[in-house]
């Protein structure tokens, strides 16, 4: 068959009761993103996203709703009664496609790699079922493979899968394990699948027993090996959803150094799996990025700065303590120490956004800069303008929000407060301390300050009456 139609089913039904949560296990998150979409983004570099059926059925609506973006499609498990069963509701989905392979919406680190392994080796080696199979440091509690002799050499066959509590003295020091993921031609599977029983301590339908089966036929069962047994890792406990959490972001954070980007001390970082991050780019100990941040080259994003779905032009400097969410930050700009970018915020290229300055929907043109403990919210500033110290627009009335607007290269002096809505021309002057109420034309001062007063000697006598008044209470 040249072209065989392959899909993919993924497991996701699982109630996950040792982790004592009411979110579904494969909701779970690591690396930023549920288990189960670290699953189907994998198997959807190898199959079209619409051959990926999701089996689901603890919270179903819930698992449906959080994936259905990603393409997939949904076969529900009402009665959760094992993994045979699970493919047993699938019968009619998959009655179109020559092969399956069965994943685990709770083992988030297979590769596609290994997902493409397993199916050239499945259709090269015309297999009936293929398990895939690792070797952990510890495999006690895992049923454990044991491959045929053939000439004193152990063959891809598989001779049986034995459980950690039937194994024989001589079979106890065997380390490859069932890993549970699966490759079948289809037709081999659902023409047995029936047969499954249920006289295990679970009463439940176990697709292992299909090896069994199609053994006694003399149908071929294969094993193929995978390369790092972190694969096949499966999450039942916060202990290991930590590990995998772990696992999964250090393999992030080599991803990143092999493909030129520096990280000082990776154990330290937390860069989440949709992070992407340009060539060149250093990236300081203590920095967190997560969702879907993407960093340009030859950055630089130094300790305790908190990035979250933030978009970084090239050479683009983060000091310390920055932080940002949904924010798009343009080439070469230069944001904190400790500044803050919230929603909707657009900084220009070879702007500055300074100590304790914080922007909120707002658009900061080339150039332009506001350095100190400033307020930008709901507003546009044009390029090269520069914003004083101790700014701030006051956005809210108290019911709506409206709209400050600087034109280019003006300059608002320190303490301002600009009244939305307000609009400071091209090339204005805003006065220091000034409150701002009124449009202020191009080229134009506004200002508010009242007129200064200097009293000489004021201060002399000032302090002789606090004293007198201080001695008379001390002599009561």
């Amino acid at each position: 068959m040249s072209n065989p139609r392959f899909a993919i089913a993924i497991l996701a039904a699982g109630k996950g009761t040792r982790l004592k949560s009411r979110l579904p296990k494969v909701l779970h998150q690591i690396a930023g993103r549920p288990l189960l979409e670290h699953v189907i983004r994998a198997a959807s570099q190898i199959v079209d996203p619409s051959d990926i059926f999701c089996i689901i059925g603890h919270e179903a609506a819930r698992v449906r709703q959080a994936m259905s973006p990603l393409g997939v499609q949904f076969v529900e498990q009402i009665e959760q009664r094992g993994t045979g069963h699970a493919l047993m509701q699938c019968r009619q989905a998959l009655a179109a496609y020559d092969h399956v392979l069965v994943l685990s919406g709770d083992v988030p680190l297979i590769r596609p790699e290994t997902i493409a392994q397993v199916r050239d080796f499945h259709i090269q080696r015309a297999a009936d079922m293929t398990i895939l199979t690792a070797e952990p440091p510890n495999p006690f509690g895992y049923g454990r493979m044991v491959r045929r002799v053939v000439n004193g050499v152990e063959s891809d066959e598989v001779e049986a899968i034995v459980e950690q509590k039937q194994l024989t003295p001589a079979q106890q020091n065997i380390g490859e394990i069932n890993s549970g993921i699966y490759a079948f031609q289809v037709a081999e599977l659902f023409s047995r699948i029936d047969r499954l029983g249920t006289s295990n301590p679970h009463g439940e339908y176990y697709l292992t027993e299909i090896a069994a089966i199609l053994q006694k036929e003399g149908r071929k069962v294969l094993a193929l090996r995978a390369s790092d047994s972190n694969e096949v890792l499966g999450i039942n406990t916060r202990r290991e959803l930590a590990l995998l959490d772990s696992l999964l972001r250090r393999r992030k954070t080599e991803e990143l150094m092999d493909a030129g980007v520096t990280i000082y001390q990776p154990e330290t970082v937390i860069i989440d799996a949709g992070v992407t991050v340009g060539a060149d780019t250093v990236i300081e100990p203590f920095v967190q990025l997560l969702g879907e941040t993407s960093i340009g080259e030859d950055c630089l994003v130094r300790s305790y700065s908190v990035l979250s779905n933030v978009k970084l032009g090239d050479r683009v400097r983060v000091n310390h303590g920055t932080m940002g969410e949904s924010a798009v930050v343009g080439d070469a700009a230069i944001l904190g120490p400790y500044a803050r970018l919230r929603e909707g915020s657009e900084i220009g290229p070879e702007a500055h956004v300074g100590n304790f300055v914080e922007i909120k929907k707002a658009r900061l043109g080339r150039g332009a800069k506001a350095n100190h403990l400033t307020y930008i919210g709901d507003a546009e500033i044009g390029a090269g303008s520069n914003i004083g110290a101790g700014t701030i627009t006051c956005n809210y009335d108290g019911v709506n929000k409206h709209k400050t607007i600087i034109g280019e290269r003006a300059f608002i002096g320190s303490d301002t407060t600009l009244v939305a809505p307000v609009t400071i021309g091209d090339g204005a002057y805003v006065g220091a301390a000034s409150c701002i109420t009124k449009d202020v034309p191009n080229d134009s001062l506004g200002v508010t300050r009242a007129e200064q007063v200097v009293r000489e000697g004021w201060a002399i006598k000032k302090r002789e009456r606090l004293l007198a008044a201080k001695k008379a209470k001390e002599q009561k």
